[in-house]
Formats: C-alpha cells, sequence, structure tokens
C-alpha cells in the first residue's frame, strides 16, 4: 500500500475526506502515513471508540517534530492511564472551573479593551492583534513570569509552534526554536519559584510549580516548562478563531448586527460554535491501536496508527444540514452533542484526550467576537483567500481591519 505522507503535505485539509469520499466504505479508511500502516475513522462513534483508552495509546503516537514543535517532549499529550489522569487532572482543574473561565474572560476582555481604545484611523492585522491580546491575559490569568516588554516574544513563538508544527522547512525550523526558547524561560522562571522562600499566589503557574506527578515526585524542570506552554499555546491559538470571526463578521454581515444586540451572549456562544465548526484548524487526530482492534468489520492491528477524521466530521452533511453554509443559528436552539462537534477532539475531558481549555476557547471567541462587532472598523483590499493545502491556515492576509480617527 501506498504511503500518503507527501500526498497529505500536498493536499492538507482535504487529504483525508478525499480518501474517504473514494473508500468503499468512507467511515473506514485504510493507508499508509509516516510509513506506518494507518486506518482513519470517521463519525459520533468512532469519537467514543478512538477516545476509548482500551482502544487507542498516545505513548509513541505523535512524532517527533510534532512533540518539538507543538507540544514538547514528556506533555500530557502522551501518557497513558494513571500517569495521564493524575497530569490531566491539574489541567482539568485549572482551565474547566467556571470561575477560572470567567477571570479569562475578564482578563482577555481587558486586554480587547486596552489594545482597541486608541484606535487613531490605523489598521491592524486582526490575527496579530488578537494573538498579543491573548497573550497578555493568558501571562496575567495564569501568573506567567513576563513583563510587558517580554509578551510580545511569548506571543510570536506560540503562533510559530502552531504554524510550524506540520510542514517540513523554514516554518518548522522557526516553530522548533520558538519552543526551546520559551521551554528555557519557564523553566528558569520554575527553578526560581522553587528556590524562593516567598509563597507563591494561587495561579496556574504556582500550581505547576508544585504538581507531583502520579509518582509523587516533582515535574522535573523541562517537563513543567513543557506543560505551561501547554496552558499559554493554545490559549494564544485562539487568535486563529478570532481572525476567521473577523472573516465571518465581514462576509456574513448579519451575523454582525446579531452580536452586537446579543445581550445574554446565547448568539455569541453559538457564533463561536459555527466558527469552530466551519472554519479549518485541526484536520485529525491520531493515536496507536493498542492491541488488534475491530471497527465495523474492518480489522486494526495493533500499532497501527488510528486517525480521526475532524475536519471532515465537522463538515459532514449527516451531521451537520448545508455543512458549508455558515449558521450559527444551527446551535441556538441546543448545545452540540459533545461528540459530533469535535474541533478540539472529542471524548470525556475529565478522563480522555479531549482539550481541557475548549470551555475557555469558545467563552474567549464569544466574548471576543462580540468586542469585534462592537467595534466600528471597514475591511481594506487584501487576499482574503483561506488555503486547504497550509495547516494550519488561515486568512493568507491575517485579516487587516482599518480602524476609524479618534
Amino acid at each position: 500500500m501506498q504511503d500518503r505522507t507527501v500526498a497529505l503535505l500536498l493536499q492538507g485539509y482535504g487529504w483525508l475526506p478525499d480518501l474517504r469520499r473514494r473508500a468503499p466504505n468512507g467511515d473506514v479508511v485504510r493507508t499508509r502515513l509516516l510509513g506506518r500502516t494507518a486506518v482513519a475513522l470517521h463519525g459520533p462513534e468512532a469519537v467514543h471508540f478512538f477516545y476509548d483508552e482500551g482502544h487507542v495509546r498516545r505513548a509513541g503516537a505523535l512524532p517527533g517534530p510534532v512533540l518539538d514543535t507543538l507540544f514538547g517532549r514528556g506533555a500530557v499529550h502522551t501518557l497513558d492511564g494513571a500517569d495521564h489522569r493524575v497530569r490531566k487532572a491539574l489541567f482539568v482543574a485549572g482551565l474547566t472551573d467556571p470561575a477560572a473561565v470567567a477571570s479569562f474572560v475578564d482578563h482577555a476582555e481587558t486586554a480587547w479593551r486596552a489594545a482597541f481604545a486608541p484606535s487613531g484611523g490605523r489598521e491592524v492585522v486582526l490575527f496579530e492583534e488578537a494573538a498579543l491580546v491573548l497573550a497578555r491575559a493568558v501571562r496575567d490569568w495564569a501568573g506567567l513570569p513576563y513583563d510587558d516588554g517580554e509578551v510580545g516574544g511569548l506571543a510570536r513563538d506560540c503562533l510559530a509552534m502552531v504554524d510550524g508544527f506540520a510542514t517540513p522547512g523554514p516554518r518548522h525550523l522557526r516553530a522548533r526554536r520558538a519552543r526551546s526558547r520559551q521551554e528555557g524561560v519557564l523553566a528558569r522562571a520554575v527553578e526560581e519559584a522553587r528556590g524562593s522562600t516567598v509563597s507563591a499566589a494561587d495561579t496556574p503557574f504556582a500550581a505547576f510549580v508544585r504538581h507531583r506527578d502520579a509518582g509523587a515526585g516533582l515535574l522535573d524542570l523541562h517537563t513543567a516548562a513543557v506543560e505551561l506552554l501547554n496552558v499559554a499555546r493554545p490559549a494564544i491559538a485562539i487568535a486563529w478563531f478570532v481572525a476567521f470571526a473577523g472573516h465571518a463578521l465581514h462576509r456574513w454581515p448579519e451575523t454582525r448586527e446579531h452580536l452586537r444586540d446579543d445581550g445574554p451572549g446565547a448568539y455569541a456562544t453559538a457564533f463561536a460554535h459555527e466558527v469552530r465548526r466551519f472554519y479549518p484548524f485541526v484536520p485529525f487526530v491520531g493515536g496507536l491501536a493498542a492491541r488488534d482492534l475491530e471497527w465495523r468489520g474492518e480489522p486494526i492491528p495493533e500499532d497501527a496508527l488510528l486517525l480521526l477524521d475532524v475536519y471532515g466530521q465537522n463538515h459532514d452533511a449527516a451531521l451537520w444540514p448545508d455543512p458549508y453554509r455558515f449558521d450559527p443559528g444551527r446551535f441556538l436552539s441546543r448545545p452540540p452533542h459533545p461528540d459530533a462537534l469535535i474541533p478540539q477532539g472529542g471524548g470525556d475531558v475529565h478522563t480522555g484526550h479531549r482539550c481541557p481549555g475548549e470551555d475557555i476557547t469558545v467563552a474567549v471567541l464569544a466574548a471576543l467576537s462580540r468586542a469585534l462587532a462592537r467595534q466600528e472598523w471597514t475591511v481594506p483590499p487584501q487576499d482574503l483567500r483561506i488555503p486547504l493545502r497550509r495547516i494550519p491556515t488561515a486568512p493568507r492576509s491575517g485579516f487587516r481591519i482599518a480602524l476609524p480617527p479618534v
């Protein structure tokens, strides 16, 4: 069977949906990727199957280049069983508590107002400005050790880590350098905090400084830095969704009016869900078969690479009528089923590998989308195409907006 790694690099988000369309049974696709036998699954039932720890393991599943850019060596994403549950509990406690979510939203809104208050007729690249806003918000919320002059570097480096994980070449090298630089900053900060006699404030930073893993030992400095970046990086990566939100407000101006008048926030939440469903971010997620398995009559050998089709599922007409129509109204009557809408993975956030920052992502995206809708701006001529061959993608221009004079 032909290895499809090059095809993935060339086709981007369309690679797996294209394989599914040509497969006899589109819910199961057999191929080869990265030199391994690979089986791709699709649909809500497949989500339940994929996130069962008895079926799929993460240890050894992520290629080295992805660890060295996106997640970091020793990250929670690479753990299984009790080790994973103990480490994951630290993220869940800090990221899913409603008070913590509300606090993060407050910090994000404060940083947004500070960034956009002195408009002065300037042009802003929304993607870059949103990243800086989110870096300031996560710095203040999590107690991260960056002063005002350093937070821009944190924003740029976290964007680079995400931008370069799925491609060879200069983007990948920038991602590696960015991760190494920020791991060093945070490892030194953790070491200094552990050597200090001053009691640390009750922040996510302090929680990682004090955390003991399943073996009851403190995280080593490198792993503590890795996991702190796994708080900061996804928060700053919400900038992709904010840029997509601006694109949606421009393309479908009626949504801007709905957001402006959205008192209780129900429409803003529905809008955030639809941005995450409609626009491309994660193409698929992967793991290794923990043992010989069978899915819908298809044998899956132990150690085969299992892929869960994220982009394809979020655009499946069987789940989302008219899936290429942007329609926040589809989420107004009821919240999305967790195994249907999976832009940040599936399964149970407490016991599985679903992203613990999903609640923060939805809440922050809703708040900043509403703030953006209420801000006065126009869209100068620019390239607004969103290339599906590029992972991760965004509007080519980063979505530039022109702010009115004061």
